[in-house]
């Protein structure tokens, strides 16, 4: 039986997912026996595969770059999950959404820095009028809560996903489950 892929992907966030991720220890070399990760900011790979069976996603849309990258995650996934509060809410991403997006590039890139103040335009992508979680843009499969959501929720949720056993919802529902 051939593996499933898997993926992992970091929009608008602060990587706590990933790293929560991460802390699922000797339990990743068990989840390794059953998915093949290809693609992740751990992976050194840059391009999004043709088909992925599962991709996590954390972080909430908050970039013109965000946008096509989920768009493009979805169509080429089957079970995707949004992991963690800013990928389900918008979370903390989404505290910009009052001041909007050009006050908040002044203040980074005009009223806080001594010389040559500008507004970047290649290295830093148009941002959207406001944040929004992602299944504002695309069908979501499965939701895991949490900032971050604990290893033991990912080990869990991932077990599932991966033999086909039933997905417990209400403990995955949970903050810090």
């Amino acid at each position: 039986m051939s593996k499933l892929t898997l993926a992992t992907v970091w929009l608008d966030g602060c990587s706590g997912c990933h790293m929560s991720f991460l802390d699922m220890d000797e339990r990743l070399l068990a989840l390794a026996e059953l998915v093949d990760i290809v693609y992740s900011p751990i992976v050194d790979r840059k391009d999004f595969p043709n088909h992925v069976d599962i991709a996590l996603v954390e972080g909430a849309v908050a970039s013109v770059d965000d946008e096509k990258k989920i768009r493009k995650i979805r169509a080429h996934t089957t079970t995707l999950v949004a992991m963690g509060d800013c990928a389900v809410a918008g979370n903390v991403p989404s505290m910009r959404n009052p001041i909007g997006p050009q006050a908040i590039l002044d203040r980074a890139y005009i009223q806080n820095v001594s010389t040559q103040p500008q507004i970047p335009c290649v290295v830093v992508p148009r941002l959207l009028p406001i944040v929004r979680p992602i299944h504002e843009f695309v069908k979501v499969d499965v939701f895991l809560p949490g900032c971050p959501p604990s290893a033991d929720t990912f080990h869990t949720a991932l077990t599932a996903l991966v033999t086909g056993a039933p997905l417990d919802v209400p403990a995955l529902t949970r903050f810090g489950a």
